[in-house]
């Protein structure tokens, strides 16, 4: 079964093409590792929120910007392994400088929990980020069917969502604080793909203006947690690249 590991960090706006060629520099070695894709999207379009949003959780500075990125392995143990094998690996010191600052990145493993559609050519993702009640996870589940009817009706090419296996713990941030999640509650992430950033941006003023859509299920968790955001391309590799 697939896994995924994803992660978020600000970046200093100034250190975007610094941000690319450091990935683009590590993704050999996830590759040698068994990584199958690697995406990195940069923030573009992300609302600031009353309860919590991207910014707060990786404690953004004003002249930063969010990255959200995903890593997809063939299993689990390959994911686990690739850690270990990175922290031996001398070609690590080998890469460039991380123009970020990494005690403020969080990053996890996922399961995947659903996905729909095609991605041929993407040109734009919405991320978002939320903590659902373990007990919930199969009402949850339920729920993005037809929440992937909507997207897909006002565009989108795909969604994925993943649930949370392997969530660690950090010192300054993580995703049990960014979501502010109660005991007992998940992190999840998912995005949802689109062709452009102007058929994104139409269809959640659309969906914004249709909050009362009587086909979608009461939301099993505490939207006023979730966080969302419109996010632009960076990089996206896979393994035959």
């Amino acid at each position: 079964m697939s896994y995924y590991t994803g992660a978020l960090v600000g970046v200093p706006t100034a250190n975007k093409d610094k941000y690319r060629e450091h990935a683009k520099a590590a993704w050999p070695l996830f590759r040698s590792y068994g990584a199958l894709r690697m995406v990195e999207t940069w923030g573009s379009d992300v609302p600031t929120g009353k309860v919590t949003d991207f910014y707060q959780a990786v404690a953004a500075q004003d002249d930063e910007t969010v990255v959200f990125s995903w890593m997809e392995w063939p299993d689990k143990a390959t994911a686990v392994a690739s850690w270990q094998k990175m922290e031996n690996d001398p070609a690590m010191k080998d890469l460039p400088e991380m123009p970020f600052d990494g005690s403020r990145m969080i990053f996890g493993g996922f399961s995947p929990l659903f996905a729909a559609g095609d991605t041929p050519d993407t040109g734009y993702y919405q991320g978002f980020l939320l903590a659902v009640p373990e007990a919930n996870k199969s009402q949850y589940e339920a729920m993005i069917e037809p929440i992937w009817q909507m997207f897909h009706s006002g565009g989108a090419s795909s969604i994925t969502e993943v649930w949370g296996t392997d969530i660690p713990k950090g010192q300054r941030t993580d995703f049990f604080r960014a979501t502010k999640a109660e005991d007992g509650e998940v992190p999840v992430i998912g995005w949802t793909t689109w062709p452009d950033r102007e058929t994104y941006l139409n269809a959640i003023k659309m969906m914004n203006e249709d909050k009362d859509n009587p086909d979608i299920p009461e939301m099993p968790f505490d939207g006023m947690r979730m966080m969302w955001g419109g996010f632009e391309p960076l990089l996206d590799y896979r393994a035959e690249t």
